[in-house]
């Protein structure tokens, strides 16, 4: 399999996390795309992923499977004892809930800042930006994070007992956080964030592998 990605980006995180947790690295060859040269918006790749996003995962018999939960699902299923996206309906249900809050109120969120009231990934890439819609979206991502902060009040991890997908979601954004200085002022979501970089999977996410050269 080959992952399409940026090493350091916030929406890839989430899957290289998630080869971790299944232990599947050594089964990948990671493929750089340059985001700030707009790669992932050229033709040869709009071809793999019509969205132009990262990452994308390539299987051996050339399947493409972009977005970032439908890869979890995936890598998820391969050993047949999924670990991150649920086991019985009820865990499914709410592990993708949540994953989906995360993703839309905090990840999403602080990307939409990012693309349009920062410079983004440079004028040859950000093309149109609306500076009034990012900062009212940096404004929903800082609820948000309040959000998640009673939620982690009141049971160790997003989606309850056990790490899932929806952890990852939310490292997800608050890596995005890092990255453009948004302030995280939640006790509770930073003690969380705290023991989440401590696991391997989180904390060697950029140096699990070197990555190589699109053709």
């Amino acid at each position: 399999m080959k992952i399409y990605d940026w090493p350091t980006g916030p929406y890839p995180a989430r899957v290289r996390i998630a080869l971790a947790e299944k232990n599947l690295q050594s089964q990948v060859q990671f493929v750089l795309v340059d985001l700030y040269k707009g790669e992932h918006k050229k033709p040869e790749f709009l071809a793999k992923n019509y969205s132009g996003t990262l990452p994308v995962l390539e299987l051996d018999d050339g399947t493409f499977i972009g977005e970032c939960t439908a890869i979890t699902e995936y890598l998820d299923a391969l050993d047949g004892a999924p670990t991150l996206t649920g086991r019985t309906p009820r865990e499914k249900g709410v592990i993708h809930m949540m994953s989906k809050r995360a993703e839309l109120e905090v990840l999403d969120a602080i990307s939409v800042y990012f693309h349009h009231a920062t410079p983004g990934l440079g004028p040859h890439v950000e093309i149109y930006q609306n500076p009034e819609w990012g900062f009212r979206q940096r404004d929903k991502a800082l609820r948000g994070m309040h959000y998640f902060d009673g939620i982690l009040r009141e049971q160790p991890f997003v989606a309850g007992e056990a790490f899932t997908m929806a952890d990852i979601t939310l490292i997800g954004g608050l890596i995005f956080a890092g990255l453009v200085s948004v302030p995280v002022e939640c006790e509770a979501l930073l003690a969380w964030y705290a023991r989440m970089q401590q696991r391997p999977s989180v904390r060697n996410r950029i140096t699990m592998s070197e990555p190589t050269k699109a053709a």
